[in-house]
């Protein structure tokens, strides 16, 4: 187990021993200090039996005032779409010499949106992009025919979620620098969608923690308000 600086275990002895209110934990997170502007994160822990293929809960969503960080997209497209996809805002646009590429072991990207019809080459990168989280799917609004519009809510900081094995959520809801009400803001539009995502066959309490923590700060629970 690596060790925790004194910062760090001073700010742990700061915590609050019980949940606080959203506003109260987007307080304490802003006061965590370091020496760069952090990234907020928002977990989730959900009441869901994740080996259940119709309780997985993922998808992708533009949060109002966005996460601080532009990402580094790639457009699936037809040739002749190459151009609109880039100037949308795509770093890389094609299709045969981009799924060779990729095949190849390129992976200087965040995220991979691909054109519906394109996808019959696409889906042999899977072995690769799959387990980097990076496959385009219709789940997540990366397997689209609106190029443009996905390359730019991408590119501007659109942020994907999927729950891992423990029924968890990890999502970047903003940088520390933000004014508490614009995290307060993303941050409840996030639970918004999910609590609107809910699988119909997810029994008892939804959501069952929520914790919110910046990069090098330990992590403060929110009261679940159901």
């Amino acid at each position: 187990m690596r060790s925790r600086s004194k910062g760090y275990l001073e700010q742990v002895k700061a915590q609050p021993k019980e949940p606080v209110s959203l506003a109260e934990a987007v307080k304490k997170v802003k006061g965590f200090k370091a020496k760069f502007d952090q990234t907020v994160d928002c977990v989730v822990h959900l009441g869901i039996d994740t080996k259940a293929a119709d309780q997985l809960v993922r998808g992708a969503l533009s949060l109002p005032n966005g996460i601080g960080k532009a990402k580094r997209v790639i457009a699936f497209v037809d040739e002749g779409d190459a151009e609109a996809a880039k100037a949308a805002g795509a770093i890389e646009a094609g299709v045969d010499d981009l799924v060779k590429k990729v095949e190849g072991g390129w992976s200087d990207f965040d995220v991979a949106i691909a054109h519906p019809k394109v996808m019959g080459k696409v889906g042999k990168l899977g072995r690769v992009l799959g387990p980097q989280g990076k496959m385009p799917s219709p789940k997540n609004g990366t397997v689209t025919a609106d190029i443009k519009t996905a390359v730019q809510e991408f590119a501007a900081g659109k942020v994907e979620f999927r729950n891992d094995a423990g029924g968890n959520l990890h999502v970047v809801v903003g940088k520390q620098s933000f004014d508490e009400q614009k995290l307060v803001e993303n941050i409840e539009a996030f639970l918004n969608h999910i609590k609107k995502i809910r699988p119909s066959t997810a029994k008892g309490t939804y959501i069952k923690r929520i914790s919110l923590s910046a990069t090098m700060s330990p992590g403060v629970d929110v009261i679940v308000v159901s």
